[in-house]
């Protein structure tokens, strides 16, 4: 069967197309504040925070001793790099480490210079002569600090730029070279327009898109009676799964604010079309009746709060992995597509999903996304569905991913596959931009030089992040009413058939006239 249009509902690009987008984020975690409060414990130690996280500590060196290499693994992912960024990259950290060399010289000569001033106190012309070159020093360390930042201010957003490694396994180019490396379920129905999950919906009274573009507009929708009852079950269903192989339930905020989107590599691929919400800051009001509330974003998934959940911390190998699920409701702004994408419930503005996510050592994140995996495959195959994993080629991967799966359905409505869920391994991205990090058992095979490395003991390293989705709900609605569809003699939709794996989670009664458990 043919690949669908490249769909973005359930995986926003990430890719930075401009450094110029970078400097705006620069902008933001240029006016973090000192840590100031104690962050909730969510392992053994956690960090001392406040409202805003420190800068991202990127892998400078790395960046600076493989220019060749990074280069090409931007060109085959399309991102758009601003023009030898890379090598500007090499040539800022290059000038960083001698400006830092220089400034620690120029401070253990002061520290000299201020010995020799206390033992000539009774030297008045010595002494004299020392304070001048002390004052000296003192002016040339300023100057270097000074362009010490100014560096600084220009290395960040270069390196923000840069997207994730790329598993040498994952095909090169765009969506068509995907690769299908399971295929799961029953033979395909044959393509009908008679199984158009807007037609059965409509049939069964289960949506009403009408009342919905005149209560929002368009791309949102109101689901009814078993339509409703159905989201609930399959949150639920999911949710039983995925607690039994270990991953804690967690509800999310859906809101954020930008910073930490932007760290876990949500930008926007155009900068003329915003895929994101966004809730604008308010002023206190002069009476003092109204307090000041700062920029916030919808989510596009619950990923983002959940990597958030674990910002600023520091854990010990033995306490990681770290599993998961969160429930929230993803908001996307880019869902009007034209086309079969934007029919029903396809691409929708808002929708209810359950995400999958994990923080673990270096070591294990290859294996943790193969569990995530079958995860999701037990999940589907629960549900009846025929639905093929494909490893996701460069052009397909966000900024942040490493390695990308995706399952899709058959959804025979649409006479295609449908994408369902995804998988990423974004290895240290996130966890460099959120300081996600663990004390290693043995320090790790290459040491980093950043722009403060004291900050940190070699034995503290940044964890790996891994997402997932356990249930996108209208996509599996679409595919559950496409396939389990029931018609009369006449053609007339009469019911559908669901999963007998749903039933425990039903909460309404079922005379068994529209309704059958299979």
């Amino acid at each position: 069967m043919p690949r669908p249009p490249p769909s973005r509902w359930l995986r926003p690009r990430s890719l930075i197309r401009t450094c110029e987008y970078a400097c705006i984020l620069l902008c933001i975690w240029s006016s973090c504040l000192p840590p100031g409060s104690r962050a909730r414990k969510l392992s053994s130690q956690a960090e001392p925070s406040s409202s805003e996280l420190p800068k991202p500590r990127l892998d400078y060196r790395n960046l600076a001793e493989n220019v060749e290499f990074k280069s090409h693994n931007a060109f085959n992912r399309k991102a758009l790099l601003p023009v030898g960024a890379l090598r500007n990259v090499a040539r800022l950290y290059e000038e960083q480490t001698q400006l830092s060399r220089d400034i620690s010289a120029k401070r253990h000569s002061q520290s000299t210079i201020g010995d020799r001033i206390r033992a000539s106190a009774s030297q008045p012309e010595s002494k004299q002569a020392l304070l001048d070159v002390a004052r000296n020093l003192k002016a040339e360390i300023a100057d270097l600090e000074s362009r010490l930042k100014d560096v600084q201010s220009r290395l960040l957003p270069l390196a923000l730029a840069i997207p994730n490694d790329t598993h040498p396994d994952v095909p090169i180019g765009p969506e068509s070279d995907a690769k299908v490396i399971a295929q799961h379920g029953t033979t395909p129905l044959p393509a009908s327009p008679s199984r158009d999950h807007v037609s059965v919906g409509r049939a069964l009274n289960l949506l009403d898109l009408e009342a919905a573009a005149t209560v929002t507009g368009n791309s949102w929708y109101y689901l009814l009676n078993e339509g409703a009852l159905l989201e609930l079950a399959l949150v639920n269903y999911a949710l039983s799964l995925a607690i039994k192989h270990g991953f804690t339930p967690v509800t999310t905020p859906d809101v954020v604010r930008p910073d930490i989107a932007a760290r876990c590599g949500f930008q926007p691929r155009d900068q003329n079309i915003s895929q994101t919400y966004h809730i604008a800051p308010t002023v206190a009001a002069t009476d003092g009746s109204a307090k000041p509330h700062p920029e916030l974003v919808l989510v596009g998934t619950a990923e983002i709060p959940l990597a958030g959940l674990f910002a600023n911390k520091i854990f010990t190998s033995d306490d990681l992995p770290r599993k998961v699920v969160g429930l929230g409701h993803a908001f996307r702004a880019e869902a009007g597509a034209r086309g079969a994408d934007a029919r029903g419930l396809y691409r929708v503005h808002q929708f209810t999903k359950l995400e999958l996510f994990a923080v673990c050592t270096q070591e294990s994140s290859e294996e943790m996304m193969e569990e995530m995996r079958r995860l999701q495959v037990e999940i589907v195959e629960g549900l009846g569905l025929s639905f093929r994993v494909l490893d996701m080629p460069t052009e397909e991967l966000g900024a942040s991913a490493y390695r990308k799966y995706d399952m899709e359905a058959w959804m025979p409505g649409r006479g295609s596959w449908g994408e369902i869920s995804s998988t990423s391994n974004c290895t240290d991205y996130q966890a460099r931009r959120l300081h996600i990090r663990y004390r290693a058992s043995k320090p790790p095979p290459s040491t980093e030089a950043s722009d403060n490395a004291t900050e940190r003991p070699v034995s503290n390293v940044f964890a790996h992040t891994l997402n997932g989705t356990a249930a996108a709900v209208p996509r599996l609605i679409i595919a559950l009413l496409e396939n389990g569809a029931r018609f009369d003699e006449q053609g007339n939709v009469v019911g559908v058939d669901l999963p007998v794996a749903l039933r425990p989670f039903w909460l309404g009664k079922n005379d068994g006239s529209m309704l059958r458990w299979v």
